[in-house]
């Protein structure tokens, strides 16, 4: 069991926004998955859900599967931030995360995202504000800080414990680093040190279990919050949390699996968004369903252009036909594939499963 304010859970993993990509669809195929409790949407501008713009209405869209939720509000006016949380909470979500993390010029030149990190009396106050006015927790997730010198993290961590926050989640790099370079535990083990009892949650370059576990046992925080890793493997939270728990590591998933869970999503992004929509989506979907297929060029090359559900099943028979002359259902080569003193190009393709790190999905988060 794992508390954040008075709302319960049974899981210490969650899922981080991911501008674009962690949407309804998106996040029910990780719930049926397993190992995921609380779920957080993309982040959503506070005035444009006031205003009932259509997009921020997109954004928020769940189901009464997609429980529990939080959404993240991103916004500098105090008021603002406020009433949309008021409208979330009538709403029905189960907890409201301001985004203090995000370094995307445009979020940070309105006084939101990594910018309330510079200015903390102010950005206390607006929380203090939003925590007084609601009965469900209202939680953060920031940044070390703006850049290597200014590690304000801790500090500012200090002030929102006492403005009452339930939980701090803490991405392990700076505004000035975007996503490059290396996750600093050493920063988030900072702010857990520098806070009384409110839970920290680890975040940043998660993408195996014993990549959970290495933040849990580095930093001292209480759980950790999972973007790219999830998108990269959707099993991520049943694998880890089985792994938490029992110290063993479940099989990977098979091929057949992978493609069940992929076909699954589009299913979901068709119903959601529609056909057409959700087909344009899903081209910079699949291709990260992919990466652990060992393989996948003849697939990507044409699912980034599908247009219909009938083309991805035509696309997809012929991929499994072509795969199928080389490799078995584990990836490993057909006994009977006769292959040439040198290895063909389609094996020269980068194993996925071994990366150490993972890039950043395209799309809107090209803007970050």
């Amino acid at each position: 069991m794992f508390r954040i304010g008075p709302l319960k859970l049974q899981s210490n993993l969650f899922l981080s926004p991911l501008a674009g990509y962690t949407n309804l669809p998106f996040r029910l195929t990780l719930r049926e998955l397993g190992g995921l409790d609380l779920a957080t949407t993309d982040l959503v501008n506070a005035r444009s859900l006031l205003e009932k713009n259509s997009k921020a209405l997109q954004l928020i869209a769940s189901c009464p599967e997609d429980r529990p939720l939080a959404v993240q509000l991103f916004g500098s006016v105090p008021e603002e931030m406020r009433d949309a949380a008021l409208y979330l909470e009538s709403a029905g979500v189960s907890a409201v995360d301001i985004n203090m993390g995000c370094p995307v010029r445009k979020v940070c030149k309105v006084g939101g995202g990594s910018a309330m990190m510079t200015e903390h009396a102010n950005t206390a106050k607006l929380v203090k504000g939003m925590v007084e006015a609601l009965k469900i927790p209202v939680t953060v997730k920031m940044r070390l800080g703006w850049n290597d010198e200014n590690w304000t993290a801790p500090d500012l961590a200090r002030a929102l414990e006492d403005a009452g926050v339930a939980a701090i989640a803490v991405h392990g790099r700076t505004r000035e680093q975007g996503f490059s370079g290396t996750v600093k535990l050493a920063g988030i083990r900072a702010v857990v040190q520098a806070v009384r009892s409110v839970p920290v949650i680890g975040n940043g370059d998660v993408t195996t279990p014993q990549a959970v576990r290495h933040m849990m046992e580095e930093t001292g925080c209480a759980g950790v919050s999972i973007g790219r890793g999830a998108f990269y493997n959707p099993w991520i939270f049943t694998q880890s949390l089985h792994y938490l728990r029992t110290g063993e590591l479940l099989p990977e998933p098979s091929f057949s699996e992978r493609i069940r869970v992929m076909t699954r999503h589009l299913d979901r992004m068709v119903q959601v968004f529609g056909e057409v929509h959700g087909c344009r989506m899903f081209r910079k979907v699949a291709p990260w369903y992919a990466k652990r297929f060992g393989p996948a060029s003849v697939f990507n090359r044409r699912i980034v252009r599908l247009e219909t559900r009938a083309e991805y099943d035509g696309i997809l028979g012929d991929y499994i036909a072509w795969r199928r002359q080389f490799l078995d259902e584990s990836g490993n080569l057909q006994p009977n594939y006769r292959s040439p003193p040198m290895v063909p190009s389609f094996m020269q393709e980068p194993d996925a499963a071994r990366r150490e790190s993972i890039p950043v999905p395209k799309g809107p988060v090209e803007i970050w």
